[in-house]
């Protein structure tokens, strides 16, 4: 099979699955974007050349793949789906020495290559509803931090990493995300831009790292853990969700409640109406008692 292949075409799609007997798979919310113009707005976010070192997490049949490849960028892509893998390195990209296939779970899969080569330059990928929010969490946790990462979400994920204090959307995953990233969502793809249909809107993220983090390596594990526990019932007020969660367990309740008066903030905000600012002094205030019963 030559591989130009259509990829703005459910039929031909729906051929490609059939000749090499395949479905589509809700388990792995798979959806093809059909749109060449998107897609082609898409890989301009990544601003790759062939010296960039690029992870594609989630290729499909391959459809940002192809114009990854004809960058001339050094492309790992990362695909659980064994259908697809064959169907990647047997008919499409597999003579290319700029293309490397992973197959298996990307969350289990990644970390291995991490360790063994590092963070590349971009990371992109079309995230499955489902695992979107939980792939993009244990790269930040995980410090695999790339120049930039340019992800195809369901909207709200998308408005969830861009989302400041206030926000119905903010959560400690919109911190966790603007620790080391300068986030924004550049488009909103409709629905009926994708095969099958999905049944939500979704939006492309474009992650630019920041030149300095906004939170220091000597508190960063701190504040992880305070923002954590700060968000994890959003009705709590601070003071109960900080008792409630691993900040209390680790330095108890007074010195809990030392930490929030001397970070400046009233026990009874919440902790949606935090920035960083006050993340970062609370965070603070907590190492400091942490570092004293040590």
């Amino acid at each position: 099979m030559s591989w130009n292949f259509p990829y703005d075409s459910p039929n031909a799609i729906m051929q490609v699955l059939e000749e090499n007997g395949l479905a589509m798979s809700k388990k792995f919310g798979q959806n093809f974007l059909l749109s060449n113009d998107v897609r082609k707005r898409i890989v301009a976010l990544m601003e790759i050349n062939k010296d960039s070192r690029v992870w594609e997490i989630g290729p499909g049949l391959g459809a940002i793949t192809s114009l990854l490849i004809d960058s001339g960028a050094q492309l790992k892509v990362f695909e659980i789906d064994h259908g697809f893998c064959r169907i990647l390195e047997d008919a499409a990209f597999g003579d290319d020495e700029n293309f490397t296939l992973v197959e298996g779970d990307a969350l289990k899969t990644w970390p291995i290559e991490y360790e063994k080569e590092g963070v590349p330059d971009v990371i992109c990928g079309n995230l499955p509803y489902n695992v979107g929010s939980v792939c993009i969490a244990k790269l930040l946790e995980n410090q695999c931090l790339p120049k930039k990462m340019v992800f195809t979400l369901q909207k709200e994920v998308a408005q969830r990493l861009e989302a400041k204090s206030g926000s119905k959307l903010y959560s400690s995953f919109s911190l966790l995300a603007q620790m080391d990233y300068d986030t924004r969502i550049t488009m909103d793809i409709n629905n009926g831009a994708f095969y099958p249909v999905p049944k939500v809107t979704s939006s492309v993220i474009m992650m630019t790292k920041l030149d300095k983090p906004r939170v220091s390596d000597d508190i960063r594990q701190t504040f992880m853990m305070v923002i954590r526990d700060s968000f994890s019932k959003r009705r709590k007020t601070l003071r109960n969700n900080l008792l409630g969660g691993k900040t209390g367990k680790i330095i108890g309740k007074d010195a809990t409640l030392d930490a929030i008066k001397e970070s400046g903030l009233d026990e009874g905000v919440r902790g949606e109406k935090l920035g960083f600012d006050e993340f970062i002094a609370l965070s603070t205030a907590i190492k400091n008692a942490i570092d004293a019963r040590n």
